[in-house]
């Protein structure tokens, strides 16, 4: 058996998801990576440990994003077990590598590949692994920009840590995040988009996104697909950002929308079968006009009515901030048809008192 320290940890490194399920039993695997709160064991998400060697390091080692630590496999069993002597740690590490270990490790034909960075399957797995948003930071921070009542209908999801890199060059960072799933018209998740958050609150600079360069990212396949809310019959409204749609959605719960992200996207958003009328909530910029007017072309090419919804300010979550509920209920009553007007907003009056 080896003796040397770097020995042992190559070879622990060899067994690292063996390694990470006896002595982090209270993680998962996510990815490449075992998740777990820390080195101790404590369920989270915290500490990542990579299981497989790739461009980023070695299997076996760990980062903390919590406190910055990081370590070897051997590491992992100190702490986990409080050994306090290197010798300690060394007879634990050569008893542990006398183990059979073909239970503890998937056949190589089960074993899950790290999905590509950015892809569509990557989106998945960041919406599998988040949770539900109530009663977290992600529920803070739409109320907090207005939105008391978040008519999701579980579109959106929350992630306590993560990952975020400013630009190929530089190491991952890990923020809170609110996860939102891109979808075909099938309801087929493509992508999904990522708002990080500033765990020290609500600020009214960035209006509690994180302070980082880019608080807001899309991943996946984008093209003609978005962060749908409520199912689509024969009315639908549509919007760029996020934040947009769900204050529409605060003051029309139950009429179905859509957000695209951005406005070239917006332009290019596929039209559900069946639809017969298209409100178009266009931001207040040039970029937001110019999406509109593509969108409302194309939509009136194969007989939808395309019915433009304008805000008083930059957006509707800024109209909803400032003016509250009541006034941007009333000024979309002006925009919508009658039998709108009596489908989606009396309905939704009514039901709010």
């Amino acid at each position: 058996m080896p003796s040397n320290a770097s020995e042992l940890a190559r070879r622990l490194a060899r067994e690292a998801e063996a390694v990470c399920r006896h002595y982090l039993s209270r993680g998962k695997r996510a990815g490449r990576y075992w998740v777990v709160g820390d080195v101790h064991n404590t369920p989270g998400r915290s500490l990542f440990v990579r299981l497989e060697e790739s461009p980023n390091g070695p299997a076996g080692k760990w980062t903390d994003a919590a406190t910055g630590e990081h370590g070897d496999l051997l590491d992992i069993i100190r702490e986990s077990m409080s050994l306090r002597h290197f010798h300690e740690v060394a007879q634990e590490a050569r008893r542990f590598l006398s183990l059979p270990h073909s239970e503890q490790q998937p056949a190589s034909k089960s074993v899950r590949l790290p999905a590509p960075i950015g892809s569509q399957e990557a989106a998945r797995r960041l919406f599998a692994m988040s949770s539900a948003i109530e009663g977290t930071l992600a529920e803070t921070y739409l109320q907090c920009r207005g939105i008391t009542r978040i008519h999701h209908g579980n579109s959106l999801r929350f992630h306590p840590r993560c990952y975020y890199r400013p630009d190929e060059h530089s190491p991952a960072e890990s923020w809170p995040a609110m996860i939102a799933p891109v979808t075909d018209l099938d309801g087929q998740i493509t992508g999904a988009h990522r708002t990080w958050l500033d765990p020290d609150g609500f600020d009214y600079v960035r209006l509690g996104k994180a302070p980082i360069d880019t608080p807001r990212r899309a991943m996946g396949y984008l093209l003609g697909n978005a962060v749908r809310f409520g199912m689509v019959d024969d009315v639908l409204a549509v919007g760029e950002g996020i934040e947009t749609i769900l204050s529409l959605r605060h003051a029309l719960p139950t009429l179905p929308m859509a957000a695209a992200l951005s406005a070239n996207h917006l332009s290019a958003l596929l039209f559900p079968a069946g639809l017969r009328r298209l409100y178009i909530a266009r931001d207040d910029d040039a970029a937001g006009n110019a999406a509109q007017e593509i969108l409302t072309r194309r939509a009136e090419a194969i007989g939808v009515e395309a019915i433009p919804l304008s805000p008083w300010l930059g957006d509707f979550n800024e109209d909803l901030r400032i003016f509250g509920l009541d006034a941007l209920r009333a000024a979309l009553g002006l925009h919508l048809v009658p039998e709108d007007v009596a489908r989606f907003l009396h309905s939704s009056m009514v039901a709010a008192e």
